[in-house]
């Protein structure tokens, strides 16, 4: 794991608060907003002021943030009340900030307050640095925007936490990933009373319950299953490490095969033909080719009516490995959850021939000028529909 990824969890695991979110695209002014400093949810405002601010006042006060264990700067945490604003942000970086450049759309940001008015802050960009400091935290790509829970301590108070524990206590070990993703969609569907017919009419928010809803569940398996050891103290610091890298290593497992798993459903549902991993050139194996691998390599079958679908939670850095994956589709779309991508790197993507599909909520954290080429799932679902009718 990189040396940064570890500053930035010692530092979340010593914080009085901490938080994190991706940047996007309005942060960096990529949008046209011309908002100013990075913007932090109502819902997070403990981490800039002790009580939250009042409508019709401006409030601010000034602080230290150390980025990258690098450079300091003398930062401004500001509430905006007047008028029709109403909301948090961090403001005055200084001259040549390096994370409001265009690059940095699609990187997480950490902030983590180390005392009353010293913070700790941190980007990561790389996929891989990524994924580690969700994985260490257990948390969810599509929830995020948060105060992080360094405790990882359940959330029991509705119905659906309910039906988690009811299902937990059936088992003696961790389910496979495909079934805890089926019990995930089964315990939301049960909460919520879902129908079939709304896995047709509201697809994108469909996918993104059952995503958080496994996310919870899996930490409800883990509180079961890793409780008696992380109670006891290891014998040495070896089985403490290598403790520590199978619960990382099943997190991460988890997370890669989940979105499929759930894509999959929802693309059965609405009675679309595919199929998954099929074998093409180089042995390559997308995740999803519609309608089938016969008529893929068929070559008598129109090449126009052949869709590819990659599913990556993050893309930033592995967008590229689907390019060759199913060589006589030359236009290929890539599901993900990454919340804002750059302006060059969805300009590459465009000129490889790659169109983003993302729920529907998380359009608006992309450039102006690119949202009409990004897709949601419901329309990506219907241009399918369209190719197979």
């Amino acid at each position: 794991m990189d040396s940064l990824v570890n500053s930035a969890i010692a530092k979340v695991r010593s914080a009085r608060l901490s938080f994190c979110r991706f940047i996007t695209a309005n942060d960096t002014g990529d949008t046209g907003a011309h908002q100013a400093g990075f913007y932090i949810p109502k819902c997070a405002a403990r981490l800039l002021f002790e009580t939250p601010g009042q409508k019709g006042e401006n409030k601010s006060r000034t602080v230290h943030i150390c980025w990258q264990n690098d450079f300091t700067t003398e930062s401004r945490f500001i509430y905006y009340g007047r008028g029709t604003r109403n909301e948090y942000r961090i403001t005055r970086f200084g001259r040549n900030f390096p994370f409001f450049q265009e690059s940095a759309t699609g990187d997480l940001l950490i902030v983590a307050q180390e005392s009353e008015d010293d913070y700790a802050a941190f980007v990561l960009s790389s996929d891989q640095d990524i994924e580690d400091f969700l994985a260490h935290f257990n948390l969810d790509i599509g929830s995020l925007n948060r105060l992080i829970d360094t405790s990882a301590s359940l959330e029991g108070k509705d119905i659906l936490d309910e039906t988690i524990r009811h299902i937990v206590d059936k088992f003696e070990d961790f389910p496979p990933t495909t079934e805890l993703g089926s019990l995930a969609r089964e315990c939301y569907n049960t909460a919520f009373h879902i129908k079939a017919d709304q896995l047709c009419s509201s697809p994108d928010t469909i996918l993104m319950h059952w995503f958080n809803t496994e996310y919870k569940l899996f930490r409800n398996f883990e509180d079961k299953f890793y409780r008696d050891a992380y109670q006891r103290p290891f014998s040495c610091c070896q089985d403490l490490i290598d403790f520590a890298n199978s619960i990382l290593n099943r997190r991460k497992s988890r997370a890669g095969k989940s979105l499929e798993h759930h894509l999959a459903t929802i693309f059965s549902a609405n009675r679309l033909h595919y199929e998954q991993q099929i074998v093409t050139e180089g042995n390559k194996r997308p995740d999803f080719i519609f309608p089938s691998g016969k008529a893929y390599h068929d070559i008598v079958f129109p090449t126009k009516d052949l869709v590819f679908l990659g599913a990556k939670t993050t893309c930033k850095d592995r967008w590229r490995q689907i390019l060759n994956e199913a060589n006589r589709i030359k236009d290929k779309y890539l599901f993900t959850l990454q919340q804002g991508i750059s302006k060059n790197q969805l300009s590459e993507m465009k000129s490889e021939h790659v169109t983003l599909v993302v729920p529907e909520a998380y359009r608006q954290s992309f450039p102006e000028e690119f949202r009409a080429d990004i897709k949601s799932l419901s329309s990506f679902i219907g241009f399918v529909k369209s190719t197979q009718a």
